[in-house]
């Protein structure tokens, strides 16, 4: 489901992660070399959790700019080596995309937003029914 986005050029990475970081699926584009040229379960893990982190965060500071209401679209973080965007991606549930300098990141924002709208029913993760008090 994330081969449409690493397959777009300057895309390296793809996951998917629910909002207490979990990882939900992860994809890595063909070829790539560098320090991570491929994606591992661990890593995609890790992501997934720093991910949920960025999440929390953007949502607490919007909510003081702006109020309890106002929800969270996309984040995009701009480093040396590339960017990472992450976009909500269904109730519960976010996806990130890492690139590298040469990317169109217009693009693929854009295209992130087209798989959401087109399988974001399937990227969606519900919230975990809270635990009852043990019966004595």
């Amino acid at each position: 489901m994330l081969r449409p986005l690493t397959g777009i050029p300057g895309v390296r990475h793809a996951v998917v992660v629910s909002e207490d970081g979990l990882r939900m699926g992860h994809d890595s584009a063909e070829g790539l070399t560098g320090e991570v040229s491929r994606l591992g379960v661990a890593e995609a893990e890790s992501l997934a959790a720093a991910c949920a982190a960025l999440t929390v965060t953007s949502q607490s500071t919007v909510s003081l700019l702006f109020g309890d209401e106002a929800g969270v679209r996309q984040l995009m973080i701009e480093s040396d080596s590339g960017f990472v965007l992450f976009t909500s991606a269904g109730q519960g549930a976010s996806l990130g995309v890492a690139t590298d300098t040469e990317a169109d990141v217009g693009l693929v924002a854009q295209q992130m937003q087209l798989l959401v709208a087109k399988i974001g029913a399937h990227l969606s993760s519900q919230p975990r029914e809270p635990m009852g008090r043990p019966t004595s």
